[in-house]
């Protein structure tokens, strides 16, 4: 298996303040890895825990607290909660905040996931399927350079729920998302920061491109000072 402890301190030599989180959708259980225990509101809050050390799997009833998260990793709600998804979309809707005709276009796993694991990269107990990264806005840059001179397909931006950029990124390869702002209080990411999530199969060739584009940015931006100064 590629060692993912260096690769994890590859992509954190571009600044990241929080660890890459690696995410394997498993069609069992799976062994050597602790079940999660407890109760979160998202989704996406697995990624937070994950990033700060933690490393499991959950199962499908992990999920029901976040309606939306369960449509974009294809859990069904059980038949007493199955009115949670439409009363969300309708409050949503009736913000204003969502037409009903976007809905068809959110991104979706193809499969239910028997389970799924959420780890910090460098102690992923298996290949990701996708990994998120989250980080300001100039380091998240510089990883999409690198994914895209890796040739991995970048998508930038995609919009909310922010969720659904880990089903689009297994199918794009990268996939950028500024975040939406149930992400943004169940993770408590900063104003400033957004993600980028990478596909198992395309992190390693943009990995692999970080050290050139990071070089390539500090030549740049002496250059571009140095037209700065002389042109203004």
């Amino acid at each position: 298996m590629t060692d993912y402890r260096e690769l994890e301190a590859v992509l954190a030599s571009i600044g990241l303040q929080r660890r890459p989180v690696a995410v394997i959708y498993c069609d069992s259980e799976p062994e050597g890895v602790a079940k999660f225990s407890g109760r979160v509101p998202s989704g996406c809050t697995f990624w937070k825990l994950a990033a700060e050390g933690a490393a499991f799997y959950t199962v499908p009833d992990d999920h029901f607290n976040c309606a939306v998260g369960s449509y974009t990793h294809n859990i069904a709600l059980p038949a007493d909660r199955e009115a949670e998804l439409p009363g969300t979309l309708q409050f949503m809707t009736g913000l204003g905040y969502l037409k009903m005709e976007e809905v068809p276009g959110i991104a979706r796993l193809d499969r239910t996931p028997a389970a799924v694991i959420y780890a910090p990269l460098g102690e992923t107990p298996r290949d990701p399927d996708v990994v998120v990264v989250a980080g300001s806005n100039a380091q998240l840059m510089l990883l999409e350079e690198a994914a895209g001179r890796a040739g991995c397909g970048v998508q930038m931006s995609m919009g909310r729920p922010t969720c659904m950029a880990l089903p689009a990124a297994m199918k794009q390869g990268a996939v950028g998302s500024s975040g939406c702002i149930g992400n943004r209080v169940y993770t408590g990411i900063g104003d400033g920061d957004a993600y980028l999530v990478l596909s198992g199969a395309a992190l390693n060739r943009a990995a692999a491109e970080i050290p050139t584009i990071v070089a390539a940015n500090a030549k740049l931006e002496e250059f571009h000072r140095e037209r700065l100064a002389t042109l203004s």
